[in-house]
């Protein structure tokens, strides 16, 4: 849920009680008329204190819990499983880790927990949303976030087929697993490892701690994921494509 305007403009006061719009914008990369129109219409997006809070050095996540919505972020952040970190690891870098380990040059296969693979890039990617919930899914976990939200299952499954999730449904997806609420808003791509207080190798050692059986069967999965996706995008420019020929 956005945050409520007169919220976020007493807030603005007391952290930048002498900076004008003006600047807060320009030293934030936030457009005047965009900050304007969440303000006209009583709503702020929360990626806008996130951007605001990076250009005053604060951190994200502390000014987003002093937000009644996010009150639940305030105190020490619970640290991310290792189901959550190696989500949060793009498909291209584990098909590099399986070759990596598969060369002759690791003695193939059985050299598990091997970490002379290339340096793993930042979250979000490509599929970061879907793979953080697929991690932390009992198999119960998108009926419950439904229940407790009232989104309807398709439109959440919806936003995760996008690659996006709002920043109350990932507080709500985490609050449902028992998980902490970093995860979520890294996946989405709304504050970094960093800001959430991951440490900087915290992915490669978690996926160094995967089994050479583990990362293959992974990396196989994401394959076949990704697999049904081009198809289904083949499929549909094919369609699209179809049409255009028999508008002429």
């Amino acid at each position: 849920m956005p945050l409520p305007a007169k919220a976020f403009q007493l807030w603005l006061h007391v952290v930048a009680p002498s900076t004008s719009t003006a600047d807060i914008c320009r030293i934030s990369g936030i457009k005047r008329t965009t900050l304007a129109q969440q303000l006209v219409r009583g709503k702020v997006a929360e990626a806008t204190l996130v951007s605001i809070s990076r250009a005053l050095h604060l951190s994200p996540l502390a000014e987003l819990a002093g937000f009644d919505t996010f009150a639940e972020l305030a105190g020490e952040p619970q640290p991310p499983t290792a189901a959550e970190l190696v989500s949060q690891i793009a498909t291209m870098d584990l098909l590099r880790a399986v070759i990596s380990r598969s060369s002759p040059a690791h003695g193939g296969y059985g050299d598990s927990g091997s970490s002379l693979t290339p340096a793993l890039g930042p979250a979000p990617h490509a599929t970061s949303v879907r793979n953080w919930v697929d991690a932390i899914d009992d198999g119960e976990l998108r009926h419950r976030v439904s229940a407790a939200t009232g989104v309807a299952p398709q439109n959440y499954s919806a936003q995760l087929t996008a690659n996006r999730l709002s920043p109350e449904l990932a507080v709500a997806t985490a609050r449902a697993a028992g998980v902490g609420f970093t995860g979520g808003f890294v996946a989405t791509g709304l504050i970094t490892e960093a800001e959430a207080g991951w440490p900087p190798k915290a992915k490669q050692a978690a996926l160094d701690a995967l089994s050479d059986g583990e990362l293959t069967a992974l990396a196989g999965e994401r394959l076949q994921s990704l697999g049904k996706t081009l198809r289904r995008q083949e499929h549909e420019h094919e369609q699209t494509k179809k049409i255009w020929e028999n508008l002429g």
